[in-house]
């Protein structure tokens, strides 16, 4: 495979420069203009994401742990694919922080295991909803509608996080009813209730989305979409006790007006982003990886919209005041997203509509901001190491899994976080690495295994005949 380089310092430099340019004309102006040449100071990064972050949350902490995986070469060939050849070893207690740079001298690259948040919704879904499911009991939500594919985690994770909450949550999935219900499909039927939507009328989300709604809803009911309630929330935050009073008294009457909620396929929103910049808040302590030290992060794009938040999340980080604007200064850090269901060209017009949205939802806080200057490549967006179409999984791919799993404890599925893992390899090379620590963002998945066992029978069977060497 041929890695595409990411930008470099000079380019950073220059994107910088002219974002400071700006910047520095236009408060220069101001300041002639303001009484007695002094200016109003902006916020910090800091500020900026505390302000962005000061709400409720699903998750009660952000935290996640972090492990380093230590590769070595080996002798045995292992299947094909980018992983032959190469052995893993788990350090779940690793030097961070400072330490990062005396302990890491070997190959390796870091996950942070989001995969251990939930046991049901785990890795990136369960963060794409933190700041959501809070606004669901604000503004008293009744049912949630929402779609995905047959083995979709989203779906799943919807029908688990509104079960916890005593909602009802309505789930259109594509294509026909499985033979046998497993992995995601069992859990989010279980949970949830299920409807599959012919192929061809799915192709139409916005219109199946808005008429199951609507169906729902019945004449006395509400239909609102996830952006309206977040934007709502952030004009009249109502208080937590008084809608959990008013949310027991409505749910104690029979015939209540339903509000029903609609979110995209995937939670790909601008509120989604919100919860991804709470983890990298987290993740930038000074005990862990800190703001200082180049990093590497390499994430599986279903939606884009993680990738995105990470890349956003970190420039608002960046930001630094001057005058009465605020700056971008750019962390030393990138974001790789490896392309598994767009081409290159959607995700990066993704990019841009979340960017869009997310400028027009908090304007009040960007406004005079530098921030106000960016509208994409803020993610690298990178083919598979061995692309195919979305959901195909290919020769050695299973084999691999469980070869990390047998290695490292730690389970990745083909068609997702495989292609995240192959990516952290490859970049952990000393001549790509550039002096960067490489950091993988686990997005879980640990439930597509088992629908994928059932539909690439073939593949799943040499487990069973024990035909893949453990490697111990």
């Amino acid at each position: 495979m041929k890695v595409q380089r990411l930008p470099n310092s000079k380019t950073k430099t220059a994107f910088a420069a002219i974002i400071m340019k700006k910047a520095f004309h236009s408060a220069s102006g101001q300041l002639s203009n303001s009484p007695q040449g002094i200016c109003n100071v902006r916020m910090s990064g800091e500020e900026l994401m505390s302000r962005l972050l000061d709400r409720k949350w699903a998750l009660t902490s952000p935290d996640s742990k972090i492990h380093q995986i230590k590769l070595f070469t080996t002798t045995e060939k292992h299947g094909g694919g980018p992983l032959g050849g190469i052995s893993f070893l788990n350090n779940t207690c690793p030097f961070l922080g400072d330490d990062m740079i005396m302990r890491d001298e070997d190959r390796c690259f870091y996950v942070v295991r989001d995969d251990l948040l939930h046991p049901l919704v785990n890795g990136n879904k369960a963060r794409k909803m933190d700041a959501l499911l809070p606004l669901l009991e604000d503004h008293i939500v009744t049912d949630l509608v929402t779609c995905g594919g047959c083995q979709s985690a989203h779906a799943t994770a919807v029908a688990v996080s509104c079960a916890e909450r005593g909602l009802k949550s309505h789930l259109l999935l594509r294509g026909e009813q499985p033979q046998i219900l497993t992995g995601y499909n069992l859990i989010s039927t279980i949970y949830g209730k299920v409807t599959y939507v012919p192929r061809t009328h799915y192709a139409h989300r916005i219109e199946m989305l808005k008429s199951y709604a609507n169906l729902v809803a019945g004449n006395n009911g509400d239909v609102v979409w996830c952006n309206e309630i977040f934007e709502a929330s952030l004009t009249a935050q109502k208080s937590r006790a008084s809608c959990l009073g008013q949310m027991d008294a409505h749910k104690g009457i029979d015939n209540c007006r339903k509000k029903v909620l609609i979110v995209n396929e995937g939670a790909g929103d601008a509120v989604a982003l919100l919860g991804v910049f709470r983890l990298l808040q987290y993740l930038s302590q000074d005990h862990l990886l800190g703001r200082k030290r180049a990093i590497k992060f390499v994430v599986d794009a279903g939606t884009g919209t993680t990738a995105v938040g990470l890349g956003l999340g970190a420039i608002c980080l960046g930001c630094v005041p001057l005058f009465n604007t605020l700056l971008v200064k750019l962390l030393p850090w990138e974001v790789t997203a490896i392309a598994l269901v767009d081409t290159i060209d959607g995700y990066k017009q993704q990019e841009k509509n979340l960017i869009s949205e997310f400028k027009r939802l908090f304007g009040f806080l960007l406004k005079k901001s530098s921030l106000n200057e960016v509208d994409g490549e803020i993610v690298h967006w990178v083919e598979r190491c061995r692309p195919r179409k979305f959901g195909n999984v290919l020769e050695g791919e299973i084999e691999a899994c469980h070869r990390i799993a047998q290695l490292t404890g730690i389970l990745v599925d083909p068609v997702y976080t495989l292609a995240a893992w192959e990516m952290a390899t490859l970049l952990s090379d000393e001549k790509l690495k550039q002096d960067a620590d490489v950091v993988m963002l686990h997005t879980g998945g640990t439930l597509g295994m088992f629908g994928l066992a059932q539909r690439y029978k073939s593949s799943f069977h040499s487990l069973k005949d024990g035909a893949f060497p453990s490697n111990r």
